[in-house]
């Protein structure tokens, strides 16, 4: 992300592969949304692809539920991974309040996304601020190099102005570096994986490319696993064009998965209603 263009954001665009993925991407959405179901039963897609996100982003983060028990589970208290699975409902519930706010305050955002995770679970002084020196953090999946905390305050900050400014990258390009950056930056205590996969939601609703939220990337990500997810994340960390390119078409990748997942759920209802 490292580049002294202008519009930093819009020279990722043209790295080799990210303009097909980028095509990619918005012939998928439009292909869904073009669905005739979507049309008619727009929320209950919204709905269904909320819960599915949810619980793929839980998986990643250490608690792979099947989505039935996510669907049949009223209490999300007592074991960690039911707090987990709690978190990113949570999350997922509150991404689509903060839509107005997040391009006037970014951060505002972010430790909003943080107090919501933590529900509690946390000290109160560690909650909804980026961690201090010598704090630990509690990241499962993400062993990458931890950044100290005068390091995370620049790069939030810079990111935050990049958001405030505006771009013209595309959407996919935003979300991705937006997600990226929160996993390299690990800027909380904990739960920093969930928020960085909202804040990319957060992104891509926002931007117009999924207005409805109905192309959640969570599931794609969880799909493609774990260790792919590591690998590509590793490439963005890298700093190379090459490992960023392929952290951006990974995570276009999961958008189309989440596509395919609510395309699945609109076949599903138009079925029963036939």
């Amino acid at each position: 992300m490292s580049t002294t263009a202008s519009d930093p954001l819009a020279t990722l665009g043209s790295l080799p592969g990210v303009p097909d993925a980028v095509d990619s991407v918005r012939k998928a959405v439009d292909r869904v949304y073009g669905h005739r179901v979507m049309r008619r039963r727009s929320n209950e897609i919204t709905a269904e692809a909320a819960l599915r996100g949810s619980r793929g982003s839980a998986a990643l983060a250490g608690a792979d539920w099947n989505l039935e028990e996510v669907r049949r589970r009223t209490d999300f208290s007592g074991e960690d991974e039911a707090r987990v699975v709690g978190a990113a409902l949570r999350l997922t519930a509150e991404a689509g309040q903060l839509l107005s706010i997040w391009r006037q305050s970014p951060l505002r955002v972010l430790a909003r996304l943080h107090l919501v995770a933590a529900g509690g679970a946390a000290p109160d002084d560690a909650v909804g601020r980026p961690r201090l020196a010598g704090e630990p953090v509690d990241e499962p999946l993400i062993e990458a190099r931890l950044p100290d905390a005068d390091e995370v305050a620049g790069r939030l900050e810079g990111l935050s102005q990049l958001i405030i400014a505006g771009t013209a990258a595309p959407a996919l390009v935003t979300a991705a570096v937006v997600h990226g950056e929160l996993l390299a930056l690990r800027p909380f205590g904990s739960h920093n994986g969930l928020v960085a996969r909202t804040a990319e939601r957060i992104v891509l609703i926002g931007s117009g490319l999924d207005p409805k939220s109905v192309c959640p990337a969570e599931v794609g990500h969880a799909e493609q696993g774990g260790a792919a997810y590591v690998a590509a994340f590793e490439g963005y960390t890298s700093g190379t064009p090459e490992g960023v390119a392929a952290w951006i078409a990974h995570c276009g990748r999961s958008v189309g998965l989440g596509v395919r997942e609510s395309t699945a759920v609109c076949e599903a209802l138009q079925r029963g209603a036939a």
